[in-house]
C-alpha cells in the first residue's frame, strides 16, 4: 500500500522518512526498510550502500581474546572500541574530557567496527537475522546520567542498517575507565542464519 504523504487525511499513516548520507531518501513503512526504489525490502548490505556507509577495516584485538566467537546461530562480539587502525579516535570520559555528543560519535564508530568484524566473520551482514543484545559501557565522571544518550549513537546506526524490527535488548552502564582510555566499549550478540 502506498501512502500519499501530502494527503492530510493520511497523516496518521505517513511513512517515516530517513535522510541517509548522499541525500538519498529511504522510505520506512511498518518498521520494514525498503530499497531505494521502494519495491522490496532492503538487505543490510544494500542499506549500507544506500546510506553511503563504508565499513572500516576490522580492528585487531587489543589483547589475548577473540573479537568474534560463533556458537550455533549466535555470534558474540566483544571489545568493540572507537578506534581507527590501532589508535583510539576518542579518548576521555563523558562529563570530563568529552561531552555527550562526542560520546555518541564514539559509540557510532565502535558500532561500525562491530559491523566490520561481523562482516569479516560471516562474509555478509545479510546473514544477521536479529540483533539479540547490545551492551554499552560508557566511561563517565561523577554523577553523569547521559549513558543512554551516548549508547543511542550505536543503537541508531544498528537500526538504520538492520531496521527497527531487529532492535536488540540493551544494557548500558557507566564505568570509571575503559581500554585505551576510550569513552565507550560495545558487546554485541547477533542471531545469524545457519
Amino acid at each position: 500500500m502506498s501512502v500519499n504523504i501530502f494527503n492530510s487525511a493520511a497523516s496518521n499513516r505517513i511513512p517515516r522518512i530517513i535522510r541517509g548520507d548522499r541525500d538519498r531518501w529511504i522510505r520506512v513503512r511498518q518498521d520494514k526498510i525498503l530499497s531505494g526504489d521502494g519495491s522490496r525490502l532492503a538487505t543490510a548490505e544494500q542499506r549500507l550502500k544506500e546510506l553511503g556507509i563504508q565499513l572500516p577495516t576490522p580492528p585487531e584485538p587489543f589483547g589475548v581474546y577473540a573479537e568474534a566467537v560463533q556458537t550455533g546461530n549466535l555470534l558474540f562480539l566483544t571489545g568493540m572500541l572507537p578506534t581507527v587502525g590501532r589508535e583510539a579516535k576518542f579518548i576521555g570520559r563523558i562529563g570530563a574530557e568529552l561531552d555527550t555528543e562526542a560520546g555518541r560519535k564514539a559509540a557510532r564508530l565502535a558500532a561500525l567496527n562491530g559491523l566490520a568484524v561481523a562482516r569479516q566473520h560471516l562474509g555478509s551482514l545479510d546473514k544477521v537475522t536479529r540483533i539479540v543484545r547490545l551492551g554499552v559501557s560508557v566511561a563517565t565522571l561523577g554523577d553523569v546520567r547521559d549513558q543512554p544518550k551516548v549508547a543511542d549513537g550505536a543503537s541508531e546506526l544498528l537500526q538504520d542498517v538492520f531496521g527497527k524490527s531487529k532492535n536488540p535488548s540493551r544494557l548500558v552502564y557507566g564505568v570509571a575507565s575503559l581500554p585505551l582510555g576510550t569513552p565507550v566499549a560495545l558487546e554485541i550478540i547477533f542471531e545469524v542464519a545457519g
